[in-house]
């Protein structure tokens, strides 16, 4: 029996995508599914909907809930990751306090003020779970899908001997929307992705194995004459672009990197703005790619209203008469514990330890790169130099990842400091004495959360 550790549970969305995903695989529909959160609603919620499919299926695994980690992590064999330290509270803070200074920031996980102060709140709780399974289950893979995601799975790299592995899902639904893009099945689409978290690229995009980047060019400079080459926008984004589905009309940076970077991004659109200076430095610059401000009186009601609605949505899948669609989704997760467990091949996008995988990327830095995954394990691919203008754009932001990852484990503030002034945004828009009152001022916000600060 395969024991599945899930911890974060109270993301109830992403838990019970994964729950669906684990239990539709045959060699997976026997496993122990333990799930660990603070929130104890949530765990029984959970509990009930993994147990209905479980009766409905006719399934032999096992569901099991608890508070205490420790109970949970002994004799695992995977152990997954999702979770939010501060809740909302914390999260409010990383996008408030830097819009007081004029930092316009879409979401705030990855890099950025928002991203550099999330990334210290998760980063000593990801490696106290890492050095808790060198004790309890030493031979787990640490499967982390928590943001930032280059900078925890960093961390854990350089603080424990876990093996750890980063998963997002840019890769799977930006090849989705390309071959969407080009008019081709999505079985008839090959691709070759390499990069970092949030910024990795397609270096090679084909059709039936031949190059169809020519004809993505075509379609963007048809876009390009029918809207007269102007992305000046009546209105921004809508609101359900913000998650990766925007369609290529919207698609206003991506593009815009396509064009000027010969490369296409995996990262959305919203996001990916926030990583580079070009885009968010003024309303008008933000208008001109059709770019939605920041409102937190949105972001509250969204946040808010939205999980109460997810929450009532999957307890009424937990609870009501009808069955739960066992349909599995495209999330790496449940490939990489069949391929495991199997000893099947399968390929995957994931990030890992730069161990000279890209070469002109730093040593131990996290890249996301294809790998392969057997019984043995997760076997990263080679990918050598990246286009050199590609490689820049990474080390903008692989900059603030390392002192951010400096500042987490050694309770460093003045690498904290360095993190943002180094964010190209942030240095787009401040001056070094507006960073420090920033970065002060967000740090005693934040404190609670921050243990490696707290004396």
């Amino acid at each position: 029996m395969t024991k599945i550790v899930i911890i974060g549970a109270g993301s109830l969305v992403f838990a019970s995508r994964l729950t669906i995903d684990t239990l539709a695989v045959p060699a997976l529909a026997d496993s122990q599914l333990v799930y660990v959160d603070i929130e104890q609603d949530a765990l029984e919620l959970m509990s009930r909907f993994a147990h209905k499919i479980i009766a409905q299926e006719g399934l032999a695994a096992t569901v099991a809930t608890t508070q205490d980690r420790r109970q949970a992590l002994a004799g695992a064999d995977f152990v997954i990751t999702t979770f939010r330290v501060g809740g909302m509270a914390a999260t409010a803070l990383d996008l408030e306090i830097p819009l007081k200074y004029g930092i316009d920031q879409a979401v705030g996980d990855t890099i950025g003020p928002g991203g550099v102060f999330y990334g210290q709140c998760h980063m000593p709780l990801l490696v106290a779970i890492a050095r808790e399974m060198e004790e309890l289950c030493p031979h787990a893979l640490l499967i982390n899908h928590t943001n930032p995601m280059a900078m925890l799975c960093w961390a854990v790299n350089r603080a424990t001997r876990i093996k750890t592995v980063g998963l997002c899902h840019s890769v799977q639904h930006t090849s989705e929307q390309l071959a969407g893009h080009i008019g081709a099945p999505y079985s008839e689409v090959q691709y070759w992705v390499a990069g970092i978290n949030h910024m990795a690229w397609f270096l090679r995009f084909e059709r039936n194995g031949q190059d169809a980047y020519g004809l993505l060019r075509q379609r963007l400079a048809e876009w390009d004459a029918k809207e007269g080459d102007q992305r000046l926008a009546a209105e921004p984004l809508p609101e359900n672009a913000y998650y990766g589905n925007e369609p290529w009309t919207w698609d206003t940076v991506r593009r815009e990197l396509f064009r000027r970077f010969g490369h296409y991004v995996t990262e959305s659109t919203p996001h990916l703005s926030e990583y580079l200076p070009y885009f968010r430095r003024t309303p008008e610059l933000m208008q001109s790619y059709a770019l939605r401000r920041q409102s937190l009186e949105r972001f509250h009601q969204r946040w808010s209203e939205g999980r109460a609605k997810r929450r009532e949505a999957i307890r009424q899948q937990a609870v009501g008469s009808e069955a739960i669609p066992l349909t599995r989704s495209s999330e790496y997760t449940s490939y990489i514990m069949e391929a495991i467990k199997t000893n099947t091949p399968y390929r995957v996008n994931v990030n890992v330890r730069n161990t000279g995988l890209i070469t002109n990327l730093p040593e131990d830095c996290v890249v996301e790169v294809p790998c392969l995954v057997d019984g043995l394990g997760v076997h990263p691919c080679y990918v050598g130099d990246l286009p050199p203008q590609l490689a820049a754009l990474c080390r903008s932001n692989i900059a603030v990842q390392e002192l951010a990852v400096k500042a987490a484990l050694e309770g460093d503030r003045e690498a904290l400091f360095q993190a943002v002034a180094l964010d190209p945004l942030t240095a787009s828009l401040l001056s070094l004495e507006q960073i420090a009152r920033l970065t002060d001022e967000m740090f005693n916000a934040l404190l609670p959360w921050m243990p490696q600060f707290q004396a």
